[in-house]
């Protein structure tokens, strides 16, 4: 069982000010970079970076981005974007916050579950692939 905790982000400083959760997961919290909150035209929404539950090798990189389904996980986020300039594929969700502790533990167990399993699909979907994506 892992613990995260959501602070609230100052839009105009952009510090952590306050504690709004602490929450279990009790999978897949590793592929969770990054988590906090914003308040913003939307109401205040939770920003979650997902990242790899793997170390990748330099030619999956741009591989994973080309067959990683974004859509899988809108039924549960408001948006999803692909990070840039990290060593590994990210993926920034956006979803509406709740202040309501289990609701908030479902929203973010279902993100991670449907993200592991697509990044299963791909991982499987790619590993043939290493001749397309190496540099020669």
């Amino acid at each position: 069982m892992d613990d995260i905790v959501i602070m609230l982000k100052d839009n105009a400083t952009g510090f952590l000010e306050k504690e709004l959760g602490s929450y279990s997961l009790s999978v897949n919290a590793q592929m969770i970079d990054t988590i906090y909150a914003e308040d913003g035209a939307e109401g205040r929404q939770v920003v979650m970076r997902l990242i790899c539950d793997k170390e990748i090798e330099d030619w999956e990189y741009d591989a994973i981005y080309d067959y990683y389904d974004t859509e899988v996980l809108s039924a549960v986020t408001s948006k999803v974007e692909e990070g840039e300039g990290h060593y590994n594929p990210t993926w920034i969700v956006r979803f509406a916050y709740s202040d309501t502790q289990s609701e908030m533990e479902k929203i973010i167990s279902e993100i991670l579950e449907l993200h592991k399993k697509e990044l299963l699909l791909v991982y499987d979907a790619i590993a043939d692939k290493k001749d397309e994506y190496s540099e020669e």
